[in-house]
């Protein structure tokens, strides 16, 4: 699926497969170019900057200069920066003048994966922007959520999960981006179908400090407001609980079971036409 020059294999090495551990390494392929020349990147998942951890880096790049080059590609004739964007912003900052650079043929999906591999090994992005990247991958360059967690390094499951975050209403999705909410509310508010529903509960968690335990018990319990009131909800049976997770564990996606009386239906997840065939082929095997 991958294009480009760049093997398929070095991005699931992550960067060192990339660049070298220094500047100083003998033999290779470093290049000093004008800080002001070299652009940001279109693809960069990372939209917010830890102020404490730049000012850091600024200090680190004061009394010791630069010592892992910036990964670089051109594209329409000017450079961007694929891997090492906050060391470039701190640079700008700094008002240096050049700095060391790779510069690789690195293709659209490429420079959003090695921009994503970079974040997430140095566990700079939030579980939103992460979550964000990854339905880029698989809306815009049809990756399947198996060809994401091979890119990442991380399971199928974890992609899934931050894949989830995003069916959250809006508010809710920029609670857990600022860090007002955890990933572990928020998947519990994810068992609540509603969208108004989830609204209440997390204004409940907000108002009460709930833990995640008390949040999913209440969730469980159906409980609309546990300080004021309480309307009792249709408990679940454990039995289709049981059977939902089982669907969920064999089909690697997200499965409901909505029993009505007597009958009722399950709905299966797909996030693209390529993880439709595989289910579909999962269920022919």
């Amino acid at each position: 699926m991958m294009g480009g020059s760049m093997e398929t294999r070095a991005l699931g090495k992550g960067l060192s497969a990339l660049i070298p551990d220094k500047v100083s390494k003998p033999g290779g392929e470093v290049t000093f170019l004008k800080t002001e020349l070299v652009q940001d990147n279109p693809f960069q998942p990372r939209t917010h900057y830890d102020e404490n951890k730049l000012a850091e880096l600024k200090a680190s790049i004061k009394e010791k200069g630069i010592l892992v080059p910036v990964l670089v590609r051109l594209k329409d004739g000017k450079y961007q920066v694929v891997a090492g964007e906050r060391r470039l912003k701190a640079a700008r900052s700094l008002s240096v003048q050049e700095i060391p650079a790779i510069v690789r043929e690195v293709s659209d999906q490429e420079a959003l994966v090695l921009a994503l591999i970079e974040n997430i090994q140095r566990e700079e992005l939030n579980p939103i922007e992460e979550a964000e990247a990854y339905k880029k991958l698989i809306e815009e360059f049809r990756y399947t959520q198996d060809m994401v967690a091979e890119s990442v390094g991380k399971d199928r499951s974890t992609v899934t999960n931050l894949l989830r975050l995003l069916k959250l209403p809006a508010e809710i999705q920029q609670s857990v981006y600022d860090g007002g909410l955890s990933v572990g509310h928020a998947r519990a508010l994810l068992g609540v179908e509603s969208p108004g529903e989830q609204k209440k509960f997390f204004d409940l968690v907000l108002k009460k400090g709930l833990s995640v335990r008390e949040l999913e018990e209440i969730v469980r319990s159906g409980a609309k407001d546990s300080a004021r009131r309480a309307k009792p909800r249709e408990t679940r049976d454990r039995e289709l609980a049981a059977l939902e997770e089982q669907l969920q564990n064999a089909l690697g996606t997200k499965v409901s079971i909505q029993a009505r009386k007597k009958k009722g239906k399950i709905v299966i997840e797909y996030y693209s036409l390529d993880d439709l065939d595989r289910i579909i082929a999962k269920f022919k095997s």
